[in-house]
């Protein structure tokens, strides 16, 4: 293979297999169990919110997928690969955002992007192609000269997500990408997620504890205190809690008041 060359990773793999497949998976700290027999599959394609309040195992689960904890109990399985088998394969489809912000403030934008790209074995000029395709149209063009450090919270988020889009996976996680932002920077999280769903044909795992992310079509995992407790689109699961929104399902299953508003926002709606 030629230096300037990269292998592509296809854009549509066997049809039918999931993006995702969790079955069976249950991992301990200690004596504390934070996930319990967790099975669910994120077919491909969609966009499926991971529904959980702070505490329910969603960062753990995220940290099997990719496997910063080792799976001991259960299978987890990206696009056909299982990790415990092909853990190369599994995870070069895979794009992930972590709660914790990772770019370094010191680097540009382009060279943050630039370097990322690297790690996957992209060539400068592939990078590049990337970049202005993924940030087509985007207020961001004109200020990839500058350090990360001078971007506002929401704008860093941005460039992470974009990041996580840049050697085309067919399976971006997101880990909490909104929280602490103001409701605008969550607006324009989410739009900008969702319009790189539509435009790269990818498949979503949005991890949040904010029902107002959640649109009527996704696919939606409830997850509370390390268990599945609901899994499928937002109409179905309504249904089955004889509830009139997934607002009220939720509190149904889990027992909590309705998750209405981020603190965040509050603070902001007082102001």
């Amino acid at each position: 293979m030629d230096s300037t060359e990269i292998e592509v990773i296809p854009r549509s793999d066997a049809r039918g297999v999931p993006a995702l497949d969790v079955s069976g998976v249950s991992h301990s700290y200690g004596t504390r169990l934070a996930l319990d027999n967790v099975s669910f599959t994120v077919p491909q394609g969609t966009f499926t919110a991971l529904l959980g309040p702070n505490g329910a195992g969603k960062s753990t689960l995220f940290s099997l997928i990719t496997r910063l904890y080792n799976t001991r109990v259960g299978e987890i399985s990206i696009l056909g690969h299982a990790l415990s088998a092909e853990p190369g394969e599994a995870l070069r489809r895979l794009g992930v955002v972590f709660q914790a912000r990772t770019l370094d403030l010191d680097l540009s934008i382009r060279q943050n992007l630039a370097y990322h790209a690297s790690l996957h074995g992209l060539p400068g000029r592939v990078a590049r192609e990337r970049t202005a395709a993924i940030l087509k149209g985007s207020d961001l063009v004109a200020r990839l000269g500058e350090k990360a450090r001078n971007l506002s919270g929401g704008q860093l988020r941005r460039v992470e997500i974009v990041r996580a889009f840049m050697h085309s996976p067919r399976l971006i996680l997101l880990d909490e990408p909104t929280v602490g932002l103001d409701i605008g920077s969550r607006a324009e999280i989410v739009e900008e997620v969702r319009r790189l769903v539509r435009q790269e044909g990818v498949s979503v795992l949005w991890a949040t504890h904010l029902i107002d992310e959640i649109e009527e079509s996704d696919r939606v995992v409830v997850l509370h205190r390390g268990k599945v407790l609901a899994e499928g689109d937002v109409p179905s699961i309504v249904e089955r809690q004889d509830a009139v929104s997934i607002r009220d399902a939720f509190a149904a299953l889990t027992g909590m008041a309705r998750p209405d508003h981020d603190p965040a926002e509050l603070r902001e709606s007082r102001t």
